[in-house]
């Protein structure tokens, strides 16, 4: 009796723990859930195992509480084979058991502290449970057997499914009534104790339980700070995002302004250049192609170099400051080549006569757009 006790003590142990857990149910009658069991039974000891088999049924009816710890009410009822052995039942069974037990989720149990129930397909609970039995069939002098029980096991659950769970269930169940110690009336004898095998499906009611996370002052006060911190993020980031679609705007007049512009050709003076030794192709921005009204300086590079075969051409590209630096970098470079190409395979121009490399980011044009230019310099 005090074994029974001592499990109840923990089961109840473990509701206190549990309901500490800030897991609550959403509502009072949510988590209930009923099903039908069936197996078979044996007496444990003094009599064959399998022999003294027989098959039992029953049903269920529970509330899990929390995540880790449940209670419920059950029927068992052993199936008549009495007259196998010359006894008599008046019904379709031999005896019948009903109860309450307790479960306590193992997987439940050991991770409670991180609030957090779990959603896997497969658990372990640990069971214990008390009730009433009776042996209905005669006992010879009219008279039928009724008893404390009391019982523990383990229920392997597999849940298919949110609502549908299939369980194994093993377990002890103790006939308590005069087991034969002395000064006591009800003790736990494994003479008198049947050992149990059932399979249940069971239906599961209500939509679970919604994890709430308990914080102290101190978890809230730096909460709240961060809080305070992103709104201040919030508010800076809402004012860089204006000014950069201020700058967009300004950028887009700009490029519109530019668009609309005629080319011009700026023609650089130095010692050892010649408005006849230097010509310029200019782009549009972000591009590196060579439009239609910059092939001319294109041609005339290439009718140049063809009167005077023993010339050659430095190609410089440059790139406006408008952009990312690294893709000025690259365009840069490909405006450079975007001549030589030409120049090769347009008008036949040898490569090995042309130099052709990109300078990056122009600035020798007090206009921005007239950095956006790849330089050809002849040399005799």
């Amino acid at each position: 009796m005090k074994k029974f006790f001592l499990i109840a003590a923990l089961a109840a142990g473990v509701a206190t723990a549990s309901a500490q857990d800030a897991l609550r149910a959403t509502g009072i009658g949510s988590n209930w859930s009923v099903g039908l069991d069936g197996g078979v039974t044996t007496p444990l000891k003094k009599h064959p195992f399998f022999g003294s088999m027989r098959g039992t049924v029953g049903a269920h009816i529970a509330k899990q509480l929390t995540p880790t710890f449940g209670l419920g009410v059950e029927g068992q009822f052993g199936i008549n084979t009495s007259s196998w052995s010359g006894k008599k039942s008046a019904t379709a069974f031999d005896n019948l058991y009903v109860g309450a037990y307790g479960t306590v989720n193992l997987f439940q149990l050991f991770d409670f502290i991180s609030y957090i129930p779990k959603d896997g397909v497969f658990d372990i609970e640990a069971v214990a449970g008390a009730g009433w039995g009776r042996d209905i069939y005669n006992l010879g002098s009219g008279q039928y057997h009724n008893y404390f029980a009391t019982k523990a096991g383990l229920n392997f659950n597999f849940h298919p499914s949110e609502k549908i769970t299939i369980s194994l269930k093993p377990y002890v169940a103790w006939d308590m009534s005069d087991a034969g110690v002395r000064f006591t009336s009800a003790a736990y004898n494994a003479n008198k104790a049947t050992f149990n095998l059932l399979a249940g499906v069971t239906y599961n009611f209500g939509p679970g339980f919604e994890a709430v996370r308990e914080y102290n002052q101190a978890e809230v006060d730096a909460l709240n700070a961060q809080v305070n911190a992103l709104r201040a993020d919030v508010a800076a980031n809402a004012v860089a995002l204006a000014a950069s679609q201020a700058e967009a705007a300004s950028l887009a007049v700009q490029l519109d302004s530019c668009r609309s512009q005629a080319p011009k050709v700026i023609t650089i003076n130095k010692e050892t250049n010649t408005l006849s030794s230097v010509r310029y192709v200019f782009y549009r921005i972000g591009s590196s192609k060579i439009t239609a009204d910059q092939q001319p300086n294109v041609e005339m590079i290439a009718d140049y170099l063809k009167h005077h075969p023993e010339s050659k051409v430095i190609i410089k590209g440059y790139a406006s400051q408008d952009g990312n630096l690294e893709f000025n970098l690259r365009l840069a470079a490909a405006r450079a080549e975007s001549v030589r190409d030409a120049l090769i395979q347009r008008y036949g121009i040898k490569s090995s006569r042309i130099q052709a490399e990109g300078e990056g980011i122009g600035n020798m044009f007090a206009e921005e757009s007239w950095n956006r230019v790849s330089i050809c310099t002849i040399e005799d």
